[in-house]
């Protein structure tokens, strides 16, 4: 299990990637993964605000702080 702000990390790294690619079926499948990476981050952090007794070492101050959060 990961944090939310690490599957955060994945979905740019993917979007990143696909940013230097040529359209085409890679580049989609990228930007796909991306989407699933901030979809698992959205779960992820709706668990922890749920369940804060599940959060990871600095995970729930890294959701409420705002360092790390998404700017929407």
């Amino acid at each position: 299990m990961k944090k939310a702000s690490e599957y955060r990390l994945h979905a740019e790294e993917c979007r990143a990637l696909a940013a230097q690619m040529e359209l085409g079926e890679k580049r989609d499948q990228l930007i796909s993964m991306a989407a699933h990476w901030d979809r698992m981050a959205i779960e992820r952090a709706e668990l922890i605000a749920r369940h804060p007794e599940l959060a990871m070492e600095g995970e729930r101050e890294e959701e409420t702080g705002g360092a790390s959060r998404r700017g929407g």
